[in-house]
Formats: C-alpha cells, sequence, structure tokens
C-alpha cells in the first residue's frame, strides 16, 4: 500500500498524514468513504452466521424491563420480530467467516495487522443501539445500510451504570452529533464515549483494533515463557557454602532471592526468545477458528500461485516469520519471499517457484493445514 497516496476511505488524506493527524488522537467523519457501499451480507445471512456454534453473538434489548443482553448462538425463531424496535443483534468476527468482509477489512492495513482485530457488524431495528459507552480500542463505524445516529463526546466522567448486563455511562456528555448513510465512516479513538441508534433498520459495520492491556500482555507472555523457562535459564543449581547457621530457621536467605531473581533475569534478557514469545502471541487465532485442509491437499506440493486463508495470522520481525502462533526463523532470499506473502497475503507462482526447497516443503505444510490455498 502507498501510504502517501490520498484515499477517498480517509477522506482525502493520505494513510500517512491520516495517522499522524487522528490515529489515537481524535474522531474523524468521512462522508462517502466508500461511496455507493452496499451490505456484504444480507440479513439473514447474518442472523445464519449468529446461528453457528463458533461465532460470537449477543443480543440487546431495551425496554420495560431496562437493558438485556443474551449471548448466541441464536436460532431465527430466538431474535425478536422485525417490527419490534430496540433491539440490536451483535455478529463478532465476521471477517473470518465471509471472504467479502474479510476483504473490506485489508483495506485498513495501513495499520499493523499486529493491532487490527476484527469486523463486528450491528443489526438493528429501529431504536437499536447499545447505549452510550466508550471502547478502549480504535474502531471505524461504517454505515452499511440505512441510518443511524451517533453523538460522541470526549468523556471524563467514566462511571457506569450499576447493576446492568453491560457497560452504560452513567452521565454521558456529547458533543457532536452526526447522521450516516451508507458508506459513510466515523473514526474513533480510545476512551472517546459514543451513542449510536438506529433510525430505522440498519446495519453497521466496526472494524476493531487490538489494543493489549499491559497486564494482559504480561500475563500472556509469562505464561508462554514458563513453558520453555527451564530450558532458557539452565541448569545450575542453588549453592550456599557460605550460610552460616541461623537462630530462626522461618526466614528466607537473602541468597536465595537473589538465585532467584537471577534465575528469572536470565529468562527475560533473552532478545530473540521475547520476539519469538510476542510474535507467537500476536499471530495466535482466536480460540473458536480452526482450518480445514483442501481435498488432496495432503499429497500436493506448492508450485503455483498462493494466497493465505483469510483465518491466517502471519507476521514477521528481522529474524523470524510468525503464522497462526508458530515461528521460524527466516533469512536471506525466503524471508524476504515470506515477508511479501505476510504483506500481500499471497505470492504469484514465479515467487513461489525461487523460494528454497526447504520454503517450498513448509509452503506445502501449511497448504494441508489450511492455512494456505492454491491461488485460483
Amino acid at each position: 500500500m502507498d501510504i502517501q497516496q490520498p484515499l477517498q476511505l480517509l477522506g482525502g488524506l493520505s494513510p500517512q498524514q491520516f495517522m499522524k493527524r487522528h490515529w489515537q488522537k481524535k474522531p474523524l467523519l468521512v462522508r462517502q468513504a466508500i461511496p455507493g457501499f452496499k451490505p456484504l451480507l444480507e440479513r439473514s445471512a447474518l442472523f445464519e452466521l449468529a446461528a453457528r456454534e463458533e461465532v460470537e453473538s449477543r443480543l440487546l434489548r431495551q425496554g420495560a424491563k431496562g437493558w438485556q443482553l443474551r449471548r448466541g448462538p441464536f436460532e431465527r425463531r430466538a431474535l425478536p420480530p422485525l417490527k419490534m424496535p430496540d433491539w440490536t443483534l451483535l455478529v463478532q468476527g465476521v471477517d473470518l467467516h465471509d471472504e467479502a468482509v474479510h476483504r473490506l477489512m485489508q483495506q485498513f492495513r495501513f495499520v499493523p495487522d499486529a493491532r487490527l482485530d476484527d469486523v463486528m457488524i450491528s443489526y438493528a431495528t429501529n431504536g437499536g443501539g447499545v447505549g452510550p459507552h466508550f471502547d478502549s480500542y480504535d474502531v471505524f463505524l461504517l454505515q452499511a445500510h440505512g441510518q443511524r445516529r451517533w453523538r460522541i463526546g470526549r468523556q471524563k466522567d467514566l462511571r457506569l451504570v450499576e447493576g446492568l448486563p453491560l457497560k452504560i455511562l452513567a452521565n454521558f456528555q456529547p458533543e457532536q452529533e452526526y447522521v450516516l448513510d451508507p458508506g459513510d465512516i466515523l473514526y474513533l479513538p480510545p476512551r472517546w464515549a459514543h451513542d449510536g441508534v438506529a433510525e430505522g433498520e440498519c446495519m453497521t459495520y466496526s472494524i476493531g483494533f487490538r489494543q493489549p492491556a499491559r497486564g494482559e500482555l504480561a500475563r500472556e507472555l509469562l505464561l508462554r515463557l514458563a513453558e520453555d523457562a527451564e530450558e532458557a535459564a539452565g541448569d545450575a543449581v542453588y549453592r550456599d557454602p557460605g550460610q552460616p547457621a541461623v537462630e530462626s530457621p522461618g526466614g528466607i536467605p537473602p541468597g536465595m532471592l537473589d538465585f532467584a531473581r537471577d534465575a528469572l533475569q536470565a529468562v527475560l534478557d533473552d532478545p530473540v526468545e521475547l520476539q519469538c514469545l510476542l510474535g507467537e502471541y500476536l499471530s495466535d487465532p482466536k480460540p473458536n477458528v480452526w482450518f480445514e485442509s483442501e481435498a488432496g491437499a495432503r499429497t500436493r506440493a506448492v508450485g503455483g500461485a498462493v494466497r493465505l486463508d483469510r483465518r491466517t495470522r502471519m507476521m514477521f520481525d528481522e529474524q523470524h516469520i510468525y503464522i497462526n502462533g508458530e515461528s521460524y526463523r527466516a533469512s536471506g532470499r525466503d524471508a524476504l519471499l515470506m515477508r511479501e506473502l505476510a504483506d500481500r497475503r499471497r505470492l504469484a507462482a514465479g515467487e513461489v517457484k525461487r523460494a528454497s526447497a526447504g520454503a517450498r516443503q513448509l509452503m506445502s505444510d501449511w497448504l494441508e493445514a489450511g492455512w494456505l490455498h492454491d491461488e485460483q
């Protein structure tokens, strides 16, 4: 992607300008960011997705009993009538299940894949919404069908209404208001409060970006680190030839604390290990994702053009390639080819032929696993 090229998607800004002026800083409203946009999924197809076990979905209703939240899957008969107002169906990760939605998400890859999360589709009847709230991540709100009225504001009072099944601001203070039509996009940085209400039947696509909390990231890395800790820290054992006799045996010797600190530091100080742990974590698919290999893939070697499966997460750093939670050392021409595959999500037949025998074998393994497909 040419990050210097102005994009209609960003209101005439180039990706570089958008990231400098708006990303994590201030909202941006773009009228007709995608002119003539039509829903990529019919309402019935979205409802079918919400009925599947592996798809995360939620149903929200606001009525006489206040807010109600139910989690899917939902059979069609379990959803309220279409003529009933004030209900919303949220279907998460639609890009994993529909190729057109996956292609839509690719337009936002001027942000690193390590940050790109998923596309959620919100279907709402008249008056439907999820209440005034704030997200801890960046989001592009693309209107796909009908109209939705958005009120947004820089919220200082983040107190929530107690006793509700969802997080709703107790004292929402909107500053701006917009009605979005199909093709309009509203970008919101983290912690910008917003409240979207459907004006008639509507669908909104939310392109969301992962923003792991420091504690969450530390926990994930330490859990992964624990699996290799014994090898990384070495096999040295604690020795204390200078330990004097003690009158208080319950006290922990200071030397043992130093030994434990050195053992942990030996693991944390390995930069290559930390790189691998982070890359494996960021490229790991979500728990509800699984792959199916193509017919005959077990006996077929990679020879022509290939493309990554839409569910595959592939990234790289200076020394490694990461794909679906696994890491591989890569250098030279093979590393360049694999980086091209991660960036473009496909390789031409001529590029595949230039790969080494080892790299082609690796791609054949990915083909068998369903992570990679022959390009038609």
